[in-house]
């Protein structure tokens, strides 16, 4: 592992040598902890199907199938080139995963050129301010401070910037032209890093929480405790951001001093080098989760077999050290928590209660806007023909950044003043981003409801005045639903964030006085139970009891007095449609295809007046289109891209931007072979009335023609790598790896 210093040569292979057995140690030690952790994991897992946990049920239905085969956002933006340092205009889209493709210009987007990056933004900030960028790299370096009026490491030629920093990864530079055009990508890119982050797949119930449990026991047996803001995107992902935790302040103290030139200088040089040590490590990380990952579902039938025959055993066993640790430890947990936590649970708590109530309350108001829209729509101007176009734009209401975007600024005001450094509390962005996720899923599983039962209005031919009343008597039924989840998802919320915020604090007050006696409590497991059964994870669970029924209280009186439209835990919402489950097992709904035959002159697709042939063709030609869910509303100069010159003029400028822009303008496209093509081989010849439309609605790919039709896109672990189905486009060979999470220009 050695590192590259351009124009400075080669730091030397000692150096190299001495992070890859660093990196090697934090590894094996990490490693050792996710081993341990996996066997207690599947344990509870499989002990939580068989005892179930008696939640109340959800009211509204959930999106089983996924909304794939997406183009999320499409547009084009400035990039800075930091190999050419020019600024270049790119053709930039966001498919259903959220991973950012950069294209040279639309037309090599047209025609299946394979894309300059694609960027995984997990563990990324959107910087809006060159002086917030300046001041973060400025502090990167130790002693690295900038003389009054030295130029900066990065120009921008407009006020508009928009950064992607990373503490550790390269970093990604662009701009917009306008403030609007900001606002906007700052919107779209802000969502990439909400669900990138969300990276460890929520329905795992044995490899996630074996591994976010190895991450929070590694970092206490370092003596760090509290929340961790680098614990985003995958498992490869949060791996590198643990080892780089701890290799980069030692790699900074090694490696600084011996930087030259100016502070600008300097402060590029280290970008590349942490940028570089990051990619190895990332590849070292890689193939030892992955081949310890293996080893252990290898090994899970055989554990699996041992917890089915054993459950009641490995039960008892487990309560009785529980009950002796918990005779230990009991007496000095309850002073701590009754002297150091229960004061301030009231006040975290309403911390946490103002901001995200509200944005659940913002989610219920712009839901109920835009069916109260669409049905005022459905009355004035295009009845029930128009049905199909109205529900396609609300079924992606959920998935729209910008109309979601004031739902999730409710949480931005989120402060725990005076508690942060009391609880070790490093960042609110935890909690921001997880109360943003949960509106997201709600607003969803409203819509998803919401178009379940009108589907099923539909069934019985309204008329438009019946359509309108039942639009309007359907939005009452899922907003008293919406209403009673939310509440339901507020409330555990809260419980799991002041988990989050006090046990840490707990474990750490308590460490000094009873983690030494932890050790003569494993005697008492069984050698053949040790797997499934661990003494620091028993100690945890005992702290937890101690400060959980305070917890409860404070959020049970919340629900009785009503605050912030909570329910109380004895108000158990029955269900007033005991069918509507079932409904949710059928097809997902097309709604270009159920309301097509009412709008076509013609009739359905099996109507005599239009050839079988001809509606295939049709749908192929809209699933074609490059669609965004997100429509320009503003009058502007449009930013269409055409291939380079040769020989491009410095870009440092507003004025050279403007005047890209200007022959953007003039110059005209190459004729196409076909439609705008989401990642489809091109046609031979254009079909007639197939011009791309780039405000059109976003519509859903017909089933069975993913594979033809898939955008290009990360694949689908929220990797940020691309990949390539079946007669898509050819597969992207990257410089440096193919790896999930590692941002690469290629």
């Amino acid at each position: 592992m050695s590192v590259w210093l351009p124009s400075q040569g080669s730091l030397g292979q000692e150096d190299g040598r001495s992070g890859a057995e660093k990196t090697g140690k934090i590894l094996t030690e990490f490693l050792r902890f996710y081993e341990d952790q996996y066997g207690v994991a599947l344990f509870n897992s499989m002990r939580h199907e068989i005892e179930g946990t008696g939640a109340p049920q959800a009211q509204l239905l959930w999106r089983k199938v996924p909304l794939d085969e997406r183009i999320i956002f499409s547009g084009n933006l400035f990039q800075y080139q930091e190999d050419s340092k020019k600024w270049r205009n790119r053709f930039s889209l966001v498919p259903h995963n959220y991973g950012l493709v950069l294209y040279e210009n639309k037309v090599a987007y047209e025609r299946q050129v394979p894309p300059r990056a694609v960027i995984n933004s997990a563990g990324y900030k959107i910087l809006t301010s060159l002086d917030q960028y300046l001041e973060l790299v400025g502090n990167s370096l130790p002693g690295n401070t900038s003389k009054s009026g030295t130029a900066p490491v990065l120009k921008c030629p407009t006020q508009f910037p928009l950064i992607l920093w990373h503490p550790s990864a390269r970093h990604y530079y662009f701009c917009m032209m306008t403030e609007a055009e900001q606002d906007k990508w700052q919107a779209v890119l802000q969502d990439c890093v909400r669900h990138c982050n969300n990276g460890i797949p929520e329905d795992s119930k044995v490899e996630g929480p074996a591994f976010t449990d190895a991450i929070r026991m590694y970092r206490q047996s370092k003596e760090l405790y509290g929340t961790w803001e680098m614990l985003c995107g995958n498992e490869v992902q949060i791996l590198s951001n643990l080892v780089m935790e701890e290799l980069g302040p030692e790699l900074k103290a090694e490696l600084a001093p011996r930087l030259k030139g100016k502070p600008q200088e300097r402060q590029r040089q280290w970008i590349q080098i942490s940028d570089t040590v990051y990619r190895m490590v990332y590849e070292q990380a890689k193939a030892r989760f992955g081949a310890v990952l293996s080893k252990l579902q290898l090994a899970r039938p055989a554990m699996e077999a041992v917890i089915r025959t054993d459950m009641d055993q490995i039960i008892t066993s487990k309560e009785h050290l529980a009950s002796k640790i918990r005779a230990s430890i009991l007496p000095k947990a309850e002073v701590c928590v009754r002297n150091h936590v229960q004061p301030y649970i009231p006040s975290i708590l309403e911390a946490l209660m103002v901001p995200t109530s509200q944005g659940f309350t913002e989610v219920r108001d712009v839901f109920f806007k835009e069916v109260t829209d669409m049905n005022l729509n459905v009355i004035n101007e295009g009845g029930i023909d128009k049905l199909g176009e109205y529900m396609e734009k609300l079924s992606q209401l959920a998935y729209h950044p910008l109309k979601m975007q004031s739902c999730y600024e409710k949480m931005e005001p989120l402060r725990l003043d005076g508690l942060q450094q009391r609880f070790d509390v490093s960042s609110t962005s935890v909690f921001k981003q997880r109360a943003q996720i949960l509106m997201r899923e709600q607003m969803d599983n409203a819509v998803y409801t919401f178009e379940t039962l009108l589907h099923q209005e539909l069934g019985k031919g309204p008329t438009k005045e019946e359509l309108c009343k039942s639009i309007q008597r359907i939005l009452e039924r899922v907003l008293k639903k919406y209403d009673y989840d939310s509440s339901t998802v507020r409330k555990r919320f809260f419980r799991e964030a002041l988990l989050q915020i006090t046990i840490p604090f707990l474990l750490k007050k308590l460490a000094p006085t009873c983690k030494s006696e932890l050790s003569r409590f494993q005697e008492l497991i069984f050698e053949d139970f040790a797997r499934f059964i661990l003494v620091e994870n028993t100690y945890e669970e005992v702290v937890l009891q101690t400060v959980m029924k305070d917890i409860l209280q404070a959020v049970k009186e919340a629900a009785v007095q009503r605050k912030h439209n909570l329910y109380r835990d004895s108000v158990v919402m029955h269900n007033s449609d005991p069918n509507l489950h079932l409904l949710a097992e059928g097809l997902p709904i097309d709604w270009g295809e159920e309301c097509s035959g009412s709008s076509d002159s013609g009739g359905g697709p099996g109507s005599p007046g239009i050839p079988e042939a001809a509606t295939l063709l049709e749908k192929r030609r809209r699933a074609k289109q490059v669609v965004s869910v997100v429509q320009d509303e503003e009058v502007g100069l449009p930013f269409e891209a055409v291939p380079e010159p040769l020989s491009p003029a410095s870009a440092d400028s507003i004025t050279e931007l403007r005047g890209l822009l200007a022959r953007d303008l003039q110059a005209e496209s190459p004729p196409l072979a076909g439609p705008l093509l989401n990642g489809a081989p091109a046609q031979e010849s254009p079909q007639p009335g197939a011009a791309p439309e780039a405000a059109s609605p976003l519509r859903q790919l017909p089933p069975g023609k993913a594979s033809d039709l898939e955008p290009p896109k990360p694949s689908d672990q929220e990797t940020g790598e691309q990949v390539s189905g079946p007669g898509g486009r050819p597969p992207i060979h990257t410089t440096t790896e193919d790896g999930a999470g590692v941002q690469t220009e290629f």
